[in-house]
């Protein structure tokens, strides 16, 4: 059973990676199967995504020479993008990290921008949280009208 969950934070930290696949699918599929606890669930899935997340921020911190490079986790009109959320909403912008697309920019755009650690993981792991709360509760929500 342990095995189930390992899923789940692989996915989901490969998925706030570079690497282009949704962990919503695998989330749902261990959550509903017998056994599982989706409280659980939520949170391996919250935390390793955070933590995925904050692979971008050290891109964004250490790694901008490489910006431009295929494998980069974002393109230059996506930084950009992002650069201006920051502008307009802070750091509070980072509560949005869980969007597909603009998220990967926001979490690079917050190590370039030299946002604090902490505050980031903060941020951005209550970003997740309501994601990944929404996606169990629509999967509890669909179980219910199917039986």
């Amino acid at each position: 059973m342990a095995e189930g969950y390992l899923y789940v934070a692989l996915f989901s930290f490969a998925a706030a990676t570079i690497v282009p696949f949704p962990s919503e699918p695998v989330v749902m599929a261990i959550a509903s199967q017998q056994g599982y606890q989706p409280w659980l669930v939520w949170l391996v899935a919250t935390a390793a995504n955070t933590a995925g997340s904050a692979v971008n921020w050290w891109l964004g911190r250490a790694c901008l020479k490489w910006q431009g490079r295929r494998w980069f986790p974002v393109t230059p009109a996506q930084l950009s993008r992002a650069s201006r959320w920051f502008q307009s909403w802070g750091q509070w912008a980072l509560l949005m990290a869980w969007l597909p697309i603009l998220g990967d920019a926001l979490t690079v755009a917050a190590g370039v921008l030299r946002v604090r650690l902490s505050t980031f993981v903060i941020l951005v792991a209550i970003g997740k949280a309501a994601r990944y709360a929404a996606v169990l509760g629509a999967l509890d929500g669909m179980s219910r009208v199917l039986r």
